[in-house]
């Protein structure tokens, strides 16, 4: 028995060691055959890994306002995911926890409440063990300082990622921390879906891309002792920081005027420039368009129609002047043009005015902003020759591209007519503002020449390019000769646009004021619908600067298509101008000292402001001896919560402020709730709580 069982055991010896036999047999074959047979095979296929090169993507460059402050820039969120399956994953403890953290999920992430939380953390437990998410998604998008706040959670909080399963994945996104303030003019990036690369799609972001971008770098493979690992070769170059012109006080200003009188008028669009005299920064730009929610007759950022071309109606009547002036053609002001009712030049249709005069001075030509006196101007020196008038135009520099770094830009389409009847009739409406179009910003830089004597400088939104290694301004460049027309005859212009708000015949008469001196044209063109003109729809500018005496701003504004409360340019994009020019002077901001100084009709008492009935007055005045009551009525209008659900926070904080409602805040980006409902009446001195999200 012993005997048989030695001769199984050795039998089995044999088994063994012929298996091992087999094993080293194919491990030296195979050693062979890889460092012998096929030596060369292998050997191309490790050249062939370590040679491989992976881009390194550089970091995207910050756009900065004037004062430094950050438009845009790249900023890190996470996704924050959960591995069911994780090795020691505490499924009792989540069961026990789930109530809780589905509370505080909805309290802080109310994107929904807390009944939905819980149905969505419940959800991965109805699957077996072996078919659970290992990336089940809890939040997506958040900053680090939610996912440091998110790690104090019920569950989430225990600090083993192998019982709660808590992963958490980077994200680099581009944000604009003041929200759609300027968004239009600073741009937008999208993901090349080809490489991965963040590229600008519009904007700043686009005109620039190359300077923000960066210059990509290599990484290699290299071999060490256990792994092959990427190895960098070439560092990647971050992209320059763009600091631009935007100054933003200035478009705060900007944007909440040009709001507030879209909403006032019920216009369909508007936009604003606003550019410093001196040097051509563009201190604001703002392009609002209705919201295609239609909600609320809210004004979101829009097109940017700063740089696209529209007939600019009689704001170019001033260019026109100006190349009279500059040509000869007008050499007194002061002589008289016979004008009358019509004007029916080269067999076209009558050229009228909207207020007819037999007679008028030349320099009441834009005063009165008289389509037949420049007509009768312009053709008396170009309408032998028609398409001379658009050489001179070209030789201003007027049709150079202004290379603003605004991306979309246009070049004003100013025909060069034929030398014929067509050509003439084509030229006395070029004159005074029709068959045309010219964006905003280039009738901008013509008054914004006239205020700086004559010096044609160009617009511009980028001051300073910035890198660790470099730093670079840029200085202030002019188009053309850089001379739009002489000192002299920029004053006669000065004073003519001052004379449309400040002269007795003036279109601009609504926009004075006591403390900055307007000046400017206004500007009326019916919109071209279906090849035709639509004389239902009219598109409304003002272009001119402040103050007038000592120019230090000008400004362009558009509204197009206002269905209420609107009788004129002067009334709605004038009054736009207006606005910004009174805020400023009242934050300090025209080299001024703003102070409030006693009436003139009563210098040794200033008045009192009183809120109360009027049979109150009477007896304030007779107790106190007050001589002068001012007496305002209580408020009767109706204040009522709005919805603030998908406003930024900025424009959030301005409508509650309104209200009298102090606000607090929890979260970043949007509203997504608030305490009190809407429609609520708020008692004095209610506080409102807001929670934003991405």
């Amino acid at each position: 028995m012993k005997k048989e069982n030695r001769t199984h055991i050795l039998l089995r010896y044999l088994w063994v060691i012929a298996g091992i036999m087999l094993i080293v047999a194919g491990v030296v074959y195979k050693a062979f055959d890889n460092t012998i047979l096929h030596a060369k095979e292998w050997n191309q296929k490790a050249l062939e890994e370590l040679s491989r090169v992976q881009v390194i993507k550089p970091e995207r460059g910050n756009i900065l306002a004037s004062n430094g402050s950050i438009l845009a820039t790249n900023l890190t969120f996470y996704n924050v995911r959960i591995d069911f399956r994780s090795e020691r994953f505490l499924e009792s403890q989540y069961l026990l926890a789930i109530d809780s953290l589905a509370d505080s999920m909805a309290r802080y992430f109310p994107i929904r409440d807390a009944a939905g939380w819980k149905k969505r953390l419940k959800k991965p437990l109805d699957k077996p063990k072996n078919k659970r998410p290992r990336a089940f998604k809890l939040i997506g998008n958040i900053s680090y300082a939610q996912y440091e706040h998110l790690r104090t959670f019920p569950f989430l909080k225990i600090k083993n990622p192998n019982k709660n399963g808590l992963t958490r994945e980077a994200v680099m996104r581009r944000v604009n921390p003041y929200g759609a303030m300027a968004r239009r003019s600073i741009g937008g990036v999208g993901i090349d879906s080809v490489n991965g690369e963040t590229h600008g799609i519009s904007g700043l972001e686009r005109a620039l891309d190359t300077l923000l971008y960066g210059i990509p770098g290599i990484a290699k493979k290299i071999p060490l002792t256990k792994d092959i690992v990427n190895w960098t070769d070439v560092p990647p170059t971050p992209g320059y920081n763009i600091t631009t012109t935007i100054d933003i006080n200035i478009q705060d200003i900007v944007e909440n005027e040009l709001n507030n009188v879209l909403t006032y008028c019920d216009a369909e669009w508007g936009v604003a420039v606003l550019m410093e005299v001196s040097t051509g920064n563009i201190r604001a730009i703002s392009n609002l368009e209705k919201s295609p929610s239609g909600r609320n007759g809210e004004y979101i950022e829009g097109m940017n129609r700063a740089v696209l071309g529209f007939e600019p109606g009689s704001v170019v009547k001033t260019l026109s002047m100006l190349i009279a002036l500059e040509d000869g053609i007008v050499t007194d002001v002061n002589r008289v043009i016979s004008t009358g009712r019509s004007f029916p030049y080269a067999g076209g249709r009558p050229i009228t005015d909207s207020h007819s005069c037999p007679s008028m001075t030349v320099k009441e030509v834009i005063e009165r902003s008289s389509n037949i006196g420049m007509a009768k101007i312009i053709t008396s020196r170009y309408g032998d020759h028609p398409g001379q008038f658009y050489s001179r135009v070209k030789k201003l520099g007027f049709l150079d591209p202004m290379n603003t770094g605004i991306a979309g830009e246009r070049p004003p389409r100013f025909d060069s007519v034929p030398d014929n009847r067509g050509g003439r009739i084509a030229l006395s409406r070029m004159s005074y503002g029709y068959t045309t179009e010219i964006p905003p910003l280039y009738t901008l830089s013509i008054y914004n020449a006239i205020a700086n004597d004559g010096k044609y400088v160009r617009p511009r939104l980028v001051s300073r390019l910035t890198s660790e290694t470099t730093d670079t301004v840029l200085p202030v460049s002019y188009i053309g000769s850089g001379t739009a027309c002489s000192p002299k005859n920029a004053s006669l212009l000065r004073m003519m646009l001052t004379n449309v708000v400040w002269g007795e015949h003036g279109t601009g008469k609504l926009l004075r004021n006591d403390k900055v001196r307007i000046a400017g044209k206004t500007g009326t063109c019916y919109i071209i619908e279906n090849r035709g003109y639509n004389t239902s729809k009219k598109r409304l500018a003002f272009c001119g600067f402040f103050p007038a005496d000592n120019p230090k701003y000008s400004c362009i504004v558009l509204t197009c298509h206002p269905r209420q409360n609107a009788f004129g340019a002067a009334s709605t994009s004038g009054t736009v101008l207006k606005n910004i020019a009174l805020k400023m002077y009242s934050r300090g901001m025209l080299d001024n000292n703003p102070e409030l100084r006693p009436d003139p009709e009563q210098p040794q008492q200033p008045p009192v402001m009183f809120a109360s009935t009027h049979q109150r007055v009477d007896y304030l005045r007779q107790g106190f001896n007050i001589g002068h009551v001012k007496h305002f009525a209580p408020a009767k209008a109706s204040r009522t919560v709005p919805s603030l659900k998908g406003c930024s926070l900025r424009d959030a904080i301005n409508h509650m402020e309104s209200l009298g409602i102090d606000v607090t805040f929890s979260g970043s980006g949007y509203v997504t709730s608030q305490s009190i409902p809407p429609g609520t009446t708020p008692a004095a001195g209610a506080r409102i709580h807001l929670t934003l999200n991405n």
